[in-house]
């Protein structure tokens, strides 16, 4: 009896610590999804973030301002610049705001994560634009209110280029 408890000990342990990282970590770079245990996506329309920025265009190199904005607390974010064209995550974050830690998807600080779970509502960044031309952009921010609910890829206008 002891040998078979402790064996299921330590199999829901040893499972429940391959999960940590998708948690920890914030979401994946590509599809912005958390990889949380039975997580629900929620709709669209019950959406209580917005991400814009006062820019309607920038230049190459350009440092634009980035809000998120809430009505609700939440606890984790994944904020990413994407090119409208083809997806692709581009620039860099230069400011980023207590509780949030830069990551690396397809280059050194294109992505700014949570760096704990403290409730969160209203954030401010700094994004730096590529010094050539990439184009349109779109910021996008994926969501947690909690460890079971959340939001993913809630987009910004385009900002032209």
């Amino acid at each position: 009896r002891t040998q078979t408890a402790l064996i299921s000990w330590v199999s829901t342990t040893l499972c429940l610590v391959s999960y940590t990282p998708a948690f920890s970590h914030g979401a994946p770079c590509t599809d912005m999804m958390p990889k949380h245990l039975r997580v629900q996506l929620h709709s669209p329309r019950n959406i209580y973030v917005t991400v814009h920025t006062n820019m309607s265009f920038y230049f190459p190199g350009d440092k634009v301002p980035v809000t998120v904005r809430s009505t609700r607390d939440f606890m984790g974010f994944l904020l990413q610049a994407r090119k409208v064209s083809n997806d692709k995550i581009v620039g860099t974050f230069i400011f980023i705001p207590p509780g949030s830690k830069l990551l690396t998807c397809s280059e050194d600080g294109d992505t700014v994560t949570h760096s704990d779970k403290s409730l969160k509502r209203n954030l401010s960044f700094v994004w730096k634009a590529p010094d050539q031309p990439i184009g349109d952009i779109k910021f996008f921010i994926s969501i947690v209110q909690s460890y079971f609910v959340y939001w993913a890829k809630i987009e910004s206008a385009i900002v032209a280029q």
